[in-house]
């Protein structure tokens, strides 16, 4: 007998939850949102383009709101949580950018990592207090590619190369991901720590990457699967009864494409001792997560 799959037609009754969506304003983020939001969920659409958020907004069913959020500035991030009054059910770190130009963020983070885990970890660690249910932070099969040297986070040591910088950043977030969940486990709180990724999905988050690896990026997306699709993964994570740390990404072949299923981390990911490393090193970063929750 087949496997029933699961599609966000099966989302449970979100109504009385508050659900807040890093990146809302377009692709995964966006379809994420509007598909909580019509299951009943109130979901905040966090974004960097106001605009464009409300433009999203305003062709959800069900309620949003929209709110600024440039997760690489610490100021936007201490603003937003700063101004953030009640609870938060679930909160979805999905916003991220890939394969940029060599930058530096507003506090002088190297760009990719600034905005895809240094900022996600200083927003995460101050709506902690808030949080009731789960966090779910949006990774990729690219994670497996990543590097980390916590002791050269923002890659001073090393040449820059923005492919390699965004696995970085991808292996990153499963790494908080999974030291998230040992810390809240440590300390006996109930919310858990989540992880997703889409597969291979077309959205316009490399639409901007030119030369061999911009057409090497359009052939592969020739083979994708749309973002409904790519969304799911993400849908599934924050929603479903599953225990802290499970990691959801597509069934099919290679985790390419598919329907939302337990997959499995690398070695790299999983591995304790770096995930600690780097926690301390974010914190040292940010000047933020110190004394919130402690190592195991």
């Amino acid at each position: 007998m087949e496997r029933q799959r699961w599609t966000a037609s099966a989302l449970p009754d979100m109504t009385g939850r508050t659900v807040i969506v890093t990146g809302a304003s377009s692709g995964l983020g966006a379809i994420t949102a509007s598909k909580l939001a019509n299951a009943g969920a109130r979901v905040v659409l966090a974004v960097r383009n106001e605009t464009k958020g409300r433009q999203v907004a305003d062709t959800i069913t069900g309620r949003t709101e929209v709110r600024p959020l440039d997760l690489s500035s610490l100021a936007s991030v201490r603003a937003f949580a700063a101004s953030w009054i009640g609870p938060v059910d679930v909160l979805v770190n999905n916003a991220a950018i890939m394969q940029v130009p060599q930058g530096r963020t507003a506090d002088g983070f190297e760009l990719q990592m600034g905005t895809n885990h240094l900022g996600p970890f200083a927003l995460t660690m101050l709506l902690l207090p808030h949080l009731t249910d789960r966090v779910v932070t949006v990774s990729s099969e690219m994670h497996k590619r990543g590097r980390i040297d916590p002791d050269d986070l923002n890659g001073d040591q090393r040449s820059y190369e923005s492919f390699q910088a965004y696995c970085d950043t991808k292996l990153a977030n499963l790494l908080f991901a999974f030291e998230l969940q040992r810390r809240l486990a440590h300390a006996g709180s109930s919310v858990r720590s989540m992880a997703a990724h889409p597969g291979i999905t077309k959205t316009n988050l490399a639409a901007h990457v030119t030369g061999r690896k911009g057409l090497g990026l359009k052939i592969l997306a020739s083979f994708a699967q749309d973002a409904e699709h790519g969304a799911l993964p993400t849908l599934y994570a924050a929603t479903q009864p599953l225990v802290g740390a499970s990691y959801i990404g597509p069934d099919g072949p290679g985790e390419r494409r598919g329907y939302p299923t337990i997959v499995q981390a690398s070695e790299t990911a999983r591995d304790a001792d770096l995930a600690r490393r780097l926690w301390d090193t974010s914190s040292r970063l940010t000047a933020i997560g110190h004394g919130l929750l402690h190592t195991p």
